[in-house]
């Protein structure tokens, strides 16, 4: 009975490190927390070469981009911060537009004393990163953005009539008390109707993802990234009204979600706009065919046109 026991225990443990765990970023990269612009920014910085800043969305952390940062890293110097509220980033009162977040990105590259960049930004970290391109235009040289719309631009106001979006007004102190302890439940429901298929999304990716939007004040601060849409969309129009983007764009969606989509309402944005198509692919395209996405991202930066 105990010689069964033993090897029961033995079996577990063994067991352990086979479910699947977030990829971990290179030993090379340090980590680093940047205190600017009323928040302190938890940010991952690896590799040399021309800048790359990767910007996370909503349900995740910068930890989705660990694949992306090993390659890129290779012949670039690669800026992963949290944003603001979210993962290992302080949780302040307010700041959640996307304009006061694009004031943190510019604050954490001027710390780390960076110049130009590219961007490239998924989710919400598509809001922050327009608003950043917008404001700062001679900062970026290429940006890609991926499958997620922008608040005011293009077809916004049909997009906000999919019910599958429904979360967008989900928010307030009441949701916040209905998802305390339940951040998993509701998470799911992102990682699962958002996926091609949902078990790419893996079980380990749920656990660590689902503690850090447990922990105090995130999410609050995921409601209220959702809640600064309105202003987002004022923000964006002006920017709009002012002009187009003009560096090269790459806008990718999931062949399972925005698909052709996202270029569509970059060009309403930007007036060089390259279109691609992740296949085999929801939402959340770094779990589910990070292979394509990562080719896909690498041949934009690299190409000379």
């Amino acid at each position: 009975m105990i010689r069964r026991l033993l090897l029961l225990l033995i079996g577990i443990a063994a067991a352990a490190p086979c479910i699947a765990q977030v990829p971990a970023f290179p030993a090379s990269f340090k980590t680093r927390e940047i205190a600017t612009n009323g928040a302190t920014i938890h940010v991952r910085i690896g590799g040399h070469g021309p800048a790359v800043v990767l910007l996370h969305g909503y349900g995740e952390t910068g930890d989705m981009w660990a694949p992306m940062a090993a390659d890129l890293a290779r012949d670039h110097q690669v800026v992963v911060p949290d944003l603001r509220g979210l993962g290992l980033s302080s949780k302040p009162a307010g700041g959640f537009d996307k304009k006061t977040q694009a004031g943190d990105v510019a604050g954490v590259l001027d710390a780390l004393k960076v110049g130009q960049v590219d961007l490239v930004t998924h989710d919400i970290g598509n809001m922050v990163g327009y608003a950043f391109a917008a404001l700062h235009p001679d900062r970026v040289r290429r940006f890609v953005l991926i499958d997620a719309p922008l608040p005011g631009v293009g077809p916004w106001e049909e997009i906000l009539k999919n019910p599958l979006l429904w979360h967008f007004r989900f928010g307030g102190p009441d949701m916040e008390r209905l998802v305390a302890g339940r951040e998993r439940i509701y998470l799911d429901r992102f990682w699962n109707e958002f996926s091609a298929t949902p078990a790419k999304f893996s079980e380990g990716s749920r656990e660590h993802y689902a503690k850090l939007y447990a922990l105090p004040g995130a999410m609050h601060s995921g409601f209220a990234q959702f809640a600064a849409f309105d202003q987002d969309a004022i923000d964006n129009r002006e920017f709009i009204s002012k002009g187009k983007l003009t560096m090269p764009v790459l806008a990718l969606g999931g062949g399972k979600s925005f698909g052709p989509m996202m270029a569509t309402v970059m060009r309403s944005a930007a007036s060089n706009v390259q279109e691609g198509v992740v296949p085999d692919s929801g939402h959340w395209i770094m779990e589910e065919n990070p292979t394509a996405t990562v080719a896909m991202v690498r041949a934009f930066l690299d190409s000379t046109q």
